[in-house]
């Protein structure tokens, strides 16, 4: 089968496709005809050796696909061959097949392509997990969404709206924050022209919740925007600092600082994983929630699709098409 398969750590622009043998499912696996991957900056962080998660080399980049069982392993039920499914890993989909574990995977909702099945469950996993879950996002709530323009954002916006809450998208240009407004945005705030603390003052006065995987400065401005009792999740640090909390400022606000790293909860508390995707299934067919493919690229170019991301010139989701 085509893969890409990392045999040292590199960048986006070493990545190349290789022929490797297929395998197998064993006990508890499923075989998946990988039909679609979505591209992740996490994917650039684990091919050069920067993820908290280190896989043994060779292996395959990718989290998350959209594809079909073409065959289960022993103990597997509730699956089959021909079932569509979504699926999400550490590693393994930037490949024409792959061999997952079956708790791994869930059932495509009705009406959804491959494509979309891709770019669906590692940012709406985040946002859902991370806003119902941890940040307890009550409906009437005023939520902030820093870098609402990216693809796990705008997952943050559309979960945010269905979980009943007025929201507020920061993006660095007219383009991310026309598409943090056509995924249902209350108010539009670009970074590198306002004055970010100001605008939501006069606005709403404040913020209640903030979903932040930029850091930097925006967790800056999320912290002088926070109302009493309000609720931050540090989600990621796309900016590229990894920024100290003032616990002055936490302690005169009562506000609460959330580390949120959304993996471990399929492995820690599957049940809580399981019970968001189900409801961002519902939430999918009812229309509430669209996964915001923007750009596709063949399998071949993915380290230009990785390239892109990187340097935060897309807004919305990358996806690689497989077949």
């Amino acid at each position: 089968m085509r893969a890409i398969q990392i045999q040292r750590h590199c960048k986006p622009e070493d990545l190349v496709v290789s022929d490797i043998p297929a395998r197998r499912p064993g006990p508890g696996e499923v075989r998946i005809r990988v039909h679609a991957a979505a591209v992740n900056f996490a994917d650039s962080l684990i091919i050069s050796d920067q993820y908290q998660h280190k896989p043994q080399l060779p292996f395959i980049p990718g989290m998350e696909a959209g594809g079909e069982v073409i065959e289960t392993g022993p103990d597997v039920e509730g699956l089959r061959p021909g079932d569509r499914i979504v699926g999400y890993s550490r590693y393994g989909y930037f490949a024409e097949e792959a061999v997952m574990p079956a708790a791994h995977t869930f059932a495509m909702p009705r009406g959804m392509d491959f494509v979309k099945a891709a770019a669906f469950p590692i940012s709406y996993g985040t946002a859902h997990v991370g806003l119902q879950y941890r940040a307890g996002l009550k409906a009437g709530e005023v939520l902030l969404v820093t870098g609402a323009g990216g693809g796990v954002g705008i997952a943050a916006v559309e979960v945010g709206k269905a979980l009943g809450a007025t929201v507020i998208a920061t993006a660095s240009s007219t383009a991310k924050l026309d598409l943090a407004a056509k995924h249902g945005a209350d108010h539009l705030i670009n970074y590198a022209r306002e004055d970010v603390v100001a605008r939501i003052k006069s606005l709403t006065g404040g913020v209640d919740v903030v979903f932040d995987p930029v850091g930097g400065d925006a967790f800056r401005w999320a912290l002088k925007c926070i109302n009493f009792e309000g609720r931050i999740l540090v989600v990621g640090f796309a900016a590229g600092e990894r920024q100290l909390v003032p616990a002055n400022h936490v302690l005169v606000k009562n506000a609460t600082i959330i580390g949120f790293s959304w993996s471990f909860y399929r492995e820690k508390k599957p049940s809580v994983d399981q019970y968001a995707f189900a409801d961002l299934c519902r939430m999918y067919e009812a229309g509430q929630v669209n996964p915001p493919v923007t750009e596709t690229y063949p399998l071949e170019d993915a380290g230009k699709a990785l390239r892109r991301l990187l340097d935060r010139e897309a807004a919305g989701k990358i996806v690689l098409t497989v077949r």
